[in-house]
């Protein structure tokens, strides 16, 4: 869109945009370091074909600092680092004229920092609503996938079998049966990196990944994606309240009124 189209667009009543954010890191010796961003890349186009919502270029950086310097290939961004490049971003969606703002994140990693941009940009900015969704838990069905094979889950079978259905060109099926390696973290009490539970980059078992299964897989996290965007669209606040206006500004405004 050009500037004018933006302007009109984000005086319609249900203006949205949405910022999809992936990662750039490594995923195994199967798949290629692009894999996150793929997902949110992809997802984000379904959707903008489906809703009327604009679709922000995606972010292919973001917080994989867990992933150590053990594999070439992870390109990671401080967890403020993030944080700050996202609560930017929403500000000059709000300045657009926006009211609605989703980020569509498919790194786990990545959440936290994004949380702390959603609390900074809706103390900021009064009138806009910010929703994060992770397209690996947008519905139940799509979170038992992906946990099928392991709860510390990375480049596993659903990964695996997305990027068969989605990108092929990013796996080495030659690899795949070479590729398991299991879930060292089930009786864990701290968070470790990954070069400290993963031989090789992967947590799951690639070698029971299809075309078919990612297909199927990629068509819940559209359906359930769109379901929970056409929710948020018309979602409004329960109390219509200014964030920046306290009870002692009710009480002053109310002693006016008498």
């Amino acid at each position: 869109m050009t500037w004018p189209e933006v302007a009109e667009f984000s005086q319609t009543d249900s203006a949205a945009a949405l910022l999809p954010v992936g990662a750039t890191e490594q995923h195994g010796p199967h798949l290629g370091c692009g894999m996150d961003s793929e997902i949110a890349d992809q997802l984000a186009k379904v959707v903008g074909e489906l809703t009327d919502i604009a679709v922000l270029p995606t972010l292919p950086y973001g917080c994989s600092i867990g992933h150590s310097k053990r594999w070439p290939g992870t390109i990671a961004l401080q967890p403020k680092t993030l944080i700050d490049v996202v609560k930017e971003i929403g500000d000059w969606v709000a300045y657009s004229g926006f009211k609605r703002l989703f980020i569509l994140n498919s790194h786990v990693s990545n959440f936290a920092p994004l949380r702390c941009a959603l609390e900074m940009l809706r103390a900021e900015h009064d009138d806009l609503k910010v929703a994060i969704i992770n397209s690996a838990t947008i519905s139940e069905r799509v979170r038992a996938r992906h946990f099928e094979d392991a709860d510390d889950w990375h480049a596993n079978e659903a990964e695996t079998s997305l990027m068969m259905a989605l990108t092929p060109e990013i796996v080495r099926e030659d690899l795949l049966t070479e590729a398991d390696d299991p879930d060292r973290t089930e009786q864990c009490v701290f968070s470790h990196p990954v070069n400290r539970t993963s031989l090789n980059g992967v947590t799951g078992k690639p070698s029971l990944a299809s075309k078919a299964k990612g297909e199927e897989l990629f068509q819940w996290m559209s359906e359930d994606l769109l379901a929970k965007i056409n929710q948020g669209l018309k979602e409004q606040a329960p109390l219509d309240y200014s964030y920046h206006q306290s009870l002692i500004d009710d009480a002053a405004n109310e002693g006016r009124k008498r």
